[in-house]
This record gives structure tokens, sequence and C-alpha cells, in this order.
């Protein structure tokens, strides 16, 4: 989870070819016209989400229901939808690896970036709604701005040791 460019499509790959795992780029489940509004400057809002939120918990509720793992990436700014998607588990472990990234550094891997729909302009809203991960929430936060290697290292030390 984490903000745009904060390495969720990169080190979530890593993560998942390390651990042998289905991999899903959240970013794949938007429709047309949540694409279309994003690369218009318009952020999202809950209604937009919703059947974003709905197909990304079928997908895990598909993997823990044929009994495998997986990792799935997207933003997850908000604790409810965090809550929805781990509901989704249905019991299993469902963690979160918040990659933390801040402003500045956000928008200058944007600006570097090419071929997404997510405009820099959009940053900003990303920010405004970003609740990071409570205590109560099993996951950890990394610090994105690490070298990429350290992140993954980081996450898969987080989903082998859940609550520690």
């Amino acid at each position: 989870m984490g903000v745009s460019a904060s390495g969720k499509s990169t080190v979530g790959a890593r993560l998942a070819q390390q651990l042998d795992v289905p991999f899903l780029e959240g970013d794949a489940l938007h429709s047309a016209p949540e694409i279309a509004k994003m690369a218009a400057g318009q952020p999202l809002d809950d209604a937009d989400r919703r059947p974003w939120l709905a197909a990304l918990s079928q997908w895990i509720r598909s993997a823990v229901s044929h009994g495998r793992g997986g990792v799935v990436t997207c933003s997850s700014l908000k604790r409810r939808y965090r809550d929805e998607l781990r509901s989704a588990g249905q019991g299993a472990n469902v963690s979160f690896v918040h990659l933390s990234l801040d402003r500045r550094s956000a928008a200058q891997r944007i600006a570097r970036r090419e071929g997404h729909f997510m405009p820099p302009g959009l940053l900003d809203s990303q920010f405004a709604i970003l609740e990071p991960l409570q205590a109560d929430e099993p996951g950890v936060t990394v610090d994105a701005s690490a070298p990429r290697e350290q992140v993954v290292a980081a996450a898969l030390r987080a989903v082998a040791e859940p609550d520690g």
C-alpha cells in the first residue's frame, strides 16, 4: 500500500516472485471510466472505488479459497479500505506493507515515470486521504526511499513474521 510512485508494483512483483505466489497489480482492476477520471486529474471518491475494492476483495477470496497466498498492490490509503480487504481474507493472514514516501520524493518519481495514467496533480489528494497503518493493523511501514532490495527484504521479513 502507499501513494502513487511509492514502488508498490516493483516491490510487490519481487515479493510475489520470492514467495512464489500469484501477483495482482491492483491498477489492472480499475475500470476504464475510473482510469479516465484519474488521467483527467480528478481523484476517485469512495463511490468510484467501491467496484474496484469489490474486485480486489474477490481476488483475495479466490486466493484464499484455493489455498494459495498472493501479493496484491493497491493504494489502500484509508483504514476502511484495508479493513474491507482484510475481511475478504476470511480469517487468513492478510497484512499490509505500507511503502512510506515523502511528498517530494513521490513527486520526483512521478515526474520520471512514463506511461502511467496517474498524473502528478493527484498526488496531493492521495496524501490528503492517507491514513497510515495503525498499531492494531497487521503489517509494517517501510521507508520506500531505501534501496529497492532493502525495501523488498523488509517486506519479506514482515510477511514471514506477521506478529513481529
